[in-house]
């Protein structure tokens, strides 16, 4: 369901702890450099160890965002593979909001998971807020959430005051370690004492700000070529609020590395003929290889910041590919 206060006003859901899942990205089409002949059958193998996982250890699982790469998956074969799989768990999962989950600033019934929802596979939390407790080990979690695009409290303090602690779950672009641009670094949020959050793909170790610590476990699905040393792995959360990490199988060498070292062109080559010439090579033969254009995708981006590209022409450019790959991959 699409939730209100429906399980925050329930009885607290008796378990032996909670199964965080970080963004599948589940699609269709092939993302990146990944080679997989049979795309998407590694992301739902992981949710399928992660359904065994939950139900031997009698775990509660919460996927923290970006369940799905495209706010609509076109798909419905997959869309039912993804069902059965999500009615598999003991307990229904819970679902944060992530940015490729909505088509606009909120999840609409146009959504894929608003779908999922209303049809009762998961339950998804849609405005920021608290939204369910759970019963671990003789104590009461409270847990809260923040989708994507919403402002994460500062104080969360008397929202749910029979839960003896709270766990906070965010999908933002949050500064751990070094960041990058546009991060902002986690803040304390009063009355938290664990907060996790989606959307940044790399696992980063725990940072304990005022009383609240942050993590970052990562995605669970490498879809670019920048994820090559990620390990993919769910996380357990149990009474002690300490993350354990629970390796999902994946295999390792699913790059295609073509052209990722390169000599730099010569500076007198033309701007037009060296474009021209990447796009005629791209179409040529790496395009067949990346469903959805991420190589020329790759080298654009490139250029852009080797010749410093004006905001207004990178954002035209971007266009005319998403539609030249939409109009390629039906």
């Amino acid at each position: 369901m699409i939730l209100g206060r429906e399980r925050l006003d329930a009885p607290p859901v008796p378990c032996a702890g909670l199964l965080l899942i970080g963004d599948p990205h589940l699609a269709s089409r092939r993302p990146g450099r990944r080679k997989d002949p049979d795309w998407p059958g590694p992301v739902l193998a992981k949710l399928d160890h992660c359904v065994a996982v939950a139900n031997a250890r009698d775990l509660a699982p919460v996927l923290l965002g970006d369940l799905f790469e495209h706010p609509v998956e076109p798909d419905e074969s997959l869309k039912a593979r993804l069902i059965r799989i999500l009615k598999g768990f003991r307990h229904r999962p819970l679902a944060n909001v992530g940015n490729h989950d909505i088509r606009h600033t909120r999840l609409s019934d146009g959504d894929s998971l608003a779908v999922l929802a209303v049809s009762d596979v998961l339950d998804v939390a849609p405005e920021s807020g608290p939204v369910a407790q759970f019963a671990l080990g003789g104590r009461r979690l409270g847990v809260g959430v923040t989708p994507y695009g919403q402002a994460i409290p500062a104080d969360v303090r008397g929202l749910m005051p029979e839960a003896d602690r709270v766990l906070w779950l965010t999908h933002h672009d949050l500064a751990f370690g070094a960041g990058y641009p546009g991060a902002v670094p986690p803040h304390a949020i009063l009355g938290c004492a664990l907060a996790v959050n989606g959307h940044v793909h790399r696992r980063h170790a725990p940072v304990t700000v005022g009383g609240t610590v942050w993590f970052n476990p990562g995605t669970i699905t490498r879809g670019s070529v920048d994820l090559i040393a990620h390990e993919p792995a769910a996380w357990i959360l149990g009474a002690d609020l300490a993350p354990v990490a629970e390796p999902l199988p994946h295999q390792t060498e699913v790059f295609d590395l073509t052209g990722r070292q390169v000599a730099p062109a010569r500076p007198e080559a033309p701007v037009e003929s060296a474009f021209v010439s990447l796009l005629r090579a791209e179409t040529a033969t790496d395009l067949a290889r990346s469903d959805d254009g991420a190589l020329i995708r790759e080298a654009i981006e490139a250029k852009f910041a080797r010749d410093d590209t004006p905001e207004p022409v990178r954002a035209a450019i971007r266009s005319l590919m998403e539609e030249a790959v939409a109009r390629r991959g039906t």
